[in-house]
C-alpha cells in the first residue's frame, strides 16, 4: 500500500497530531498533563546534565582503560564477576539475593534434566557427537509446568525413584516462577529469549537468555552494607520464596543425584551434568538450606546467559601507575552477536587490549544455536577472525585457554581429543600434550593471519577462585605493559 506524501501546504502533520492534547481535554486533565510533561522534562534535563558532566570529567581526567572481552559467554561472565569482587566488593555483595535466584534456577533445571532422562532410562546413545548437542542445549527439556510423563515400562525404575520423581515434580512450578521473576514485565518483548532447541525432540529444549540492557537484578531484594556490617532485607517469610520449596525438596534432590541407578542412567545416556555451566548438584546441602545465601564461589559459578553488548565501568585501585577507571566491554557469546564488522569500528584505536577466552574442554561439544558446529572449532574460527581484522590490528590480544580443570578430567576419563580434532593424530592423550598442541595452533593462527606482527600472550586458567586470581593478576600485568 503506497504511503501518503505530505508537502509544505498540508495543514495536517502526523507528528504534531500525535503529540497534541485531546480536543476534549478538561481543565484538570490539562493541568495534570502539563505537570507530567514538566516532570518528564526535568528528568530529561537532569540526565543530559549528568551525561555532559561525565563527558567533561572524561576529557579532563586520565584516559580510562578499555578492554574488550570475547569468547564463550560463561567464561566472560565469570571474569566480570571476579573483577567486580576484587574492586567493588560492596556492590558484589549487594547482588547476592539476585544471584541466589539464578543459582536456584540452575539447580532446578539440572534436576529437570534428570527427571526428563528418566522417561527413557534404558536409552543408550552411542553417537557421542549427537549426545553432546543435548548436553550443551539442555537446561530444561520438558514443559515448565505440569507432570513429566513416566516411561511406559516402569519396571526399569526402582519404586523409590518413582516416588522421589513424583515429589520433585513440584520443582517445575518453581522453574516457571523463577523464569518469570527474571523477566521484567516492562521488557517482555526484548528482555528474554527462549533459545531454540539443538534439534527437534518430543519436548522443546530451551534456555533462558536475558538481554544485557535488562535490569534483572533490580527484581530481587538486595543486601545493603552499612559500615562493616550487612543488613539483609530479604523477606525470608515470603510464602512464595522458591527457597522454601527447594528446602522441602532438598533431601529428595540429594538422594536422586547420589542414587547409583541415576548415575548409571546418566552415564549410559552420556549426560555429563558436571560439565555444564551452572552445575550445583554437588552443593545441594548448602543451596537447599533454609536461609541460603550464595558464597562468592557460588556466584562465580552461576549461569545466566545474556545477549547483546554491555559496558561495565569499574574503579580499580592498584597503585599510582595504574588507571583507575576501567571500561570492560562484553560482546554476547551467542554466535549471532559476533558479526565483527558490526562492532569493530567502534573500538578502532580505542582499546588497551582484547581478552579472548577459549574453553578448551568443549572440544567434544557443540553450540546450542548451531548444533553442527563444534565449540572448540567455533572458538578457533572467532580467534582467526579477530586476529585477521585490520581495524583491530593495533590492539594486543591476551588468550586464555579456559576450563583446564575440566579438560584434564575429561582426558583422564578416556575421552580422546583425536576423535574430535582429527589433525591431532596419534599424539598422547594427556593434558600437557593436548594443551601444548592447542596453544601452538592458536599461536600459528596469530602469526599467519595478523596484519601486523604481534606478541602471542597465552595462559591457562580454570573456574576456581585460585585460578581466577592468577587469571585476573596476569590480565592486569599484561594490560599495563601495553
Amino acid at each position: 500500500m503506497p504511503s501518503r506524501i505530505y508537502d509544505a501546504s498540508d495543514d495536517w502533520d502526523p507528528l504534531t497530531n500525535a503529540i497534541s492534547p485531546p480536543p476534549d481535554e478538561s481543565a484538570q486533565e490539562r493541568e495534570d498533563r502539563i505537570k507530567q510533561e514538566l516532570e518528564a522534562k526535568q528528568k530529561s534535563d537532569a540526565i543530559d546534565e549528568d551525561l555532559n558532566r561525565q563527558r567533561v570529567l572524561e576529557r579532563k581526567g586520565p584516559k580510562p582503560v578499555r578492554v574488550l572481552l570475547l569468547g564463550m559467554c560463561e567464561g566472560k561472565s565469570t571474569f566480570l564477576k571476579f573483577f567486580k569482587l576484587m574492586h567493588d566488593p560492596k556492590a558484589f555483595s549487594a547482588e547476592r539475593a539476585s544471584w541466589r535466584a539464578v543459582i536456584q534456577l540452575n539447580v532446578v533445571r539440572s534436576i529437570h534434566i534428570i527427571l526428563d532422562a528418566m522417561t527413557h532410562p534404558s536409552q543408550s546413545r552411542h553417537n557421542h557427537r549427537a549426545v553432546t548437542k543435548e548436553i550443551v542445549s539442555s537446561t530444561s527439556s520438558s514443559p515448565l509446568s505440569g507432570e513429566i510423563p513416566l516411561p511406559e515400562d516402569t519396571s526399569e525404575i526402582e519404586p523409590e525413584l518413582i516416588e522421589i520423581r513424583s515429589r520433585l515434580s513440584a520443582l517445575l512450578q518453581i522453574e516457571d516462577l523463577l523464569t518469570r521473576r527474571l523477566t521484567p514485565k516492562d521488557y517482555s518483548e526484548v528482555g528474554t529469549t527462549q533459545l531454540a532447541p539443538a534439534y527437534p525432540l518430543k519436548h522443546v529444549q530451551t534456555e533462558l537468555a536475558i538481554n544485557s540492557s535488562v535490569p534483572w537484578k533490580q527484581r530481587f531484594d538486595r543486601l545493603v552494607g552499612k559500615g562493616d556490617t550487612e543488613r539483609m532485607i530479604i523477606d525470608w517469610d515470603d510464602p512464595n520464596d522458591p527457597g522454601k520449596t527447594l528446602h522441602a525438596c532438598g533431601e529428595d534432590m540429594i538422594r536422586l543425584w547420589k542414587h547409583p541407578l541415576v548415575q548409571q542412567m546418566l552415564e549410559k545416556q552420556n549426560l555429563r551434568l558436571e560439565e555444564m555451566a551452572g552445575f550445583f548438584l554437588d552443593s545441594l546441602p548448602d543451596i537447599t538450606a533454609e536461609r541460603y545465601l550464595p558464597t562468592d564461589e557460588h556466584i562465580l559459578r552461576a549461569r545466566l546467559k545474556t545477549l547483546g553488548v554491555s559496558e561495565h565501568q569499574i574503579k580499580v585501585s592498584a597503585g599510582s601507575d595504574v588507571g583507575s577507571d576501567w571500561r570492560i566491554f562484553d560482546v554476547g557469546g551467542h554466535r549471532s552477536l559476533r558479526l565483527i564488522s558490526a562492532w569493530a569500528p567502534f573500538f578502532e584505536n580505542n582499546l588497551n587490549a582484547i581478552i579472548f577466552l577459549a574453553p578448551i574442554s568443549a572440544f567434544d561439544q557443540v553450540l546450542a544455536e548451531a548444533p553442527k558446529v563444534n565449540r572448540l572449532e567455533d572458538s578457533v574460527s572467532l580467534w582467526t577472525s579477530i586476529v585477521a581484522n585490520k581495524i583491530l590490528q593495533h590492539t594486543d590480544l591476551i588468550l586464555f585457554l579456559n576450563k583446564c580443570d575440566l579438560m584434564a578430567a575429561k582426558l583422564a576419563s578416556g575421552i580422546k581429543l583425536k576423535d574430535y580434532v582429527v589433525s591431532y593424530g596419534n599424539r598422547p592423550n594427556d593434558f600437557e600434550s593436548t594443551t601444548n598442541y592447542l596453544r601452538k595452533k592458536f599461536a600459528g593462527i596469530l602469526k599467519e593471519n595478523s596484519p601486523l606482527p604481534r606478541t602471542f600472550y597465552c595462559h591457562y586458567t580454570s573456574v576456581t577462585v585460585s585460578s581466577l586470581s592468577c587469571f585476573y593478576l596476569t590480565s592486569l600485568d599484561l594490560i599495563f605493559r601495553f
